[in-house]
This record gives structure tokens, C-alpha cells and sequence, in this order.
């Protein structure tokens, strides 16, 4: 069937080494995919065709598989008789004829010839069917690659802008920056440079790139930014606490010490806020409030309305409601453009903010 079977099955070795699939595999697949263009072109429809290589000859044998049943198989399991199928079925008797030792619900194979024109279809198939494992293989190497970085931050390149999906160039893949994923009001352009949080890697995706959808706008990828620009972060010596995020406008994050002698605040915000900056840039100019966590949630509270300043919290426990005081003069700051402020630390403390003047 194949002009130099040697040679065709070293060559599915050095596939099996180089990508990392056995050997019988891609055979099994071969084997399943001449069969299938077999009958189409040349079987009944109802017929079951099982295709085998022969390694040693470079021959693929063709077979039709019949299945031993008797009378009482022919019986539903609601009592109801059923016709024999004679393309796929063989009744006891006749198969004792050609294998005494046959019993119900072996398979007999019954060898059928190769036409005329099966060794150019044969051989075609099997080249399609690799390319495609190869293919395969590749995809799984790469899913299995970002699979471990998934939760983790990727920097990459913008590729493409398909419509109002944005594909990242990761090396290896591509990551699909979904409109739900991205920053309001950012814009992207190709060869631009971008960090990305990867939220999920899926391995059940048709085509030839791995599934592997990214972020701009997840929370994490602030924590993961901080954890790349601020050693003490890093580290585990300033525990980030609590996030609240409007992506592409405003963020606050809580931060606390582990150790007596790091200022959490200055870790984050670093010398004349070098590497807030440095974050703030990377997200496209988003505002990011770095504010004292406390485990005294009027304290908290009161934190989390930075930069405005408190004079008093009362906390109505039973709703999770807080009264907030503030100056005069600190009632806008406090409340914020559109309420921004308020509501964000609402989201950072997990409580109902009511901000008041005195």
C-alpha cells in the first residue's frame, strides 16, 4: 500500500518522539480514518468497516464487522421483536460455520478486497491525518503550556483587531482580549504592548490556536502588577487586602504589613511614587488609591474614603450600613465625581457608605 514502509513508519516514530504522541495512537487514528474513507466511497452505509496496518508489509487490510447474534438478540428490552441486520449482524449458527468457538456478541471480520484506485486514497488519507495530529499535538503542548499560567500575567503584543475582539500575541498563541475583558476607553492598534492577566485557558477549541481569553480589566491583574513592581508585595511582607476596581478610571486597593518596620502605603507607592506610576502608566492612566487596611472596620472605613478626611464613623451593624461625618470642605472629595468615591470604597470595605457634612 505504501511504496516504502520502512520509511513511512520511521517517520511516524520520529512524530511520535519529536510531538510526543505513541506511536499506536496516531496508527489507531490512521487505521479509523481509512476506514471511514473507505466506506464512504466504496461500503454500504450500515455497514461497520475496521481498517488495520499491516507495519511490517506497508498493507492496509479492509474488513466488514459483523456482530454473532441469535434469536433471543433480536428481542428489545421492552419484549419487542427486532429485524436482523444482516450489514452488521451474523446469526450464530452461520458464524460456527466459519469459527466454531464463536459466541454471542463476538465480532467476526470478514476481509474485503482493495480497489483499484484505495492505495492513492489510502496513503492521501494518511498524510491528512498526521498533519492533523501534528496539529493536534501542537495545540495540546501549548494549552498545557498556558494552562499553568493561567492567573498569572502575560506581557504581549496586539496582532490583531478583529470586529470588537482584540488578539494578543503571546509567543507560542494568541490570547482573544474579549469587549467584556477590556479597559473603557482604551484603544488598541497592532504591535501595541500590553500586560495581560490570563483568566482561562480552554482545551476544547476548534481550530489550530489554543483557547487562551485574557484581561485588562480583572481585578487580579492589579494585584499581579503590584506583586511584579513592589518587591515587599512580592515578597508576602505587604499583604494586598481588599480591591475595588472601575477599570480604566479609578482603583482602590487596602494594603497591610507583616512586618513591623515596612510602611505599606510607601512599599506600594515607592520614592516620589515611582512604582505607582509605573502601574498607573501600564493600565493607561487609571487612578489607583492605595489606602491602610484595619482589621477596626470604623477605622477601615474611614481608610477607605482616602484622600478625604473623616471625623467620625457609626456603624449600624445590623443592615452593614456606616455613617460617615466628613468637613464640609471634605464632603465633595469624599463623595467623589459621580459618587465614585463613596462607591468604590463601599466595594473595597463591603459596607453601605452614607456620607454626611457637619
Amino acid at each position: 500500500m505504501f511504496s516504502d514502509p520502512k520509511q513511512f513508519i520511521s517517520a511516524i516514530a520520529q512524530l511520535s518522539e519529536e510531538r510526543g504522541i505513541s506511536e499506536d495512537k496516531i496508527f489507531e487514528t490512521i487505521e479509523a480514518a481509512i476506514a471511514a474513507a473507505y466506506k464512504k466511497d466504496y461500503a454500504d452505509k450500515n455497514e461497520v468497516i475496521r481498517a488495520r496496518f499491516n507495519r511490517a508489509s506497508g498493507k492496509i487490510l479492509v474488513f466488514k464487522v459483523r456482530t454473532v447474534v441469535n434469536e433471543a438478540s433480536l428481542i428489545t428490552e421492552e419484549g419487542e421483536p427486532r429485524s436482523f441486520n444482516e450489514a452488521r449482524e451474523i446469526m450464530l449458527e452461520e458464524a460456527k460455520k466459519i469459527k466454531k468457538k464463536a459466541e454471542i456478541g463476538d465480532e467476526l471480520e470478514f476481509e474485503l478486497e482493495n480497489k483499484e484506485d484505495f492505495g492513492r486514497i489510502a496513503a492521501q488519507t494518511a498524510k491528512q491525518v498526521i498533519i492533523q495530529r501534528v496539529r493536534e499535538a501542537e495545540r495540546e503542548s501549548i494549552v498545557e503550556e498556558y494552562k499553568e499560567k493561567e492567573g498569572g500575567v502575560l506581557a504581549g503584543f496586539v496582532q490583531r483587531v478583529e470586529g470588537d475582539n482584540v488578539f494578543i500575541d503571546l509567543g507560542r498563541s494568541s490570547g482573544i482580549l474579549f469587549p467584556s475583558e477590556q479597559i473603557p476607553g482604551e484603544n488598541y492598534h497592532r504591535g501595541q504592548r500590553l500586560k495581560v492577566y490570563v483568566t482561562e485557558v480552554k482545551k476544547d477549541v476548534k481550530g489550530d490556536e489554543a483557547g487562551i481569553i485574557v484581561s485588562r480589566s480583572h481585578p487580579s491583574l492589579l494585584i499581579k502588577l503590584f506583586e511584579l513592581e513592589v518587591p515587599e508585595v512580592a515578597s508576602g511582607a505587604v499583604e494586598i487586602k481588599d480591591i475595588a476596581r472601575e477599570a480604566g478610571s479609578r482603583s482602590k486597593v487596602s494594603v497591610c504589613s507583616h512586618e513591623e518596620r515596612v510602611d505599606p502605603i510607601g512599599s506600594c507607592v515607592g520614592q516620589r511614587g515611582t512604582r505607582i506610576q509605573t502601574i498607573i502608566s501600564e493600565l493607561g492612566g487609571e487612578m489607583i488609591d492605595v489606602v491602610e487596611y484595619s482589621e477596626d472596620e470604623k477605622d477601615y472605613i474611614a481608610n477607605s474614603l482616602s484622600p478625604a478626611k473623616v471625623n467620625r464613623v457609626e456603624l449600624k451593624e445590623k443592615n452593614r450600613e456606616a455613617v460617615v461625618t466628613v468637613p464640609s470642605d471634605q464632603l465633595s472629595l469624599a463623595i467623589g465625581r459621580n459618587g465614585q468615591n463613596v462607591r468604590l470604597a463601599a466595594k473595597l470595605t463591603g459596607w453601605k457608605i452614607d456620607v454626611k457634612a457637619k
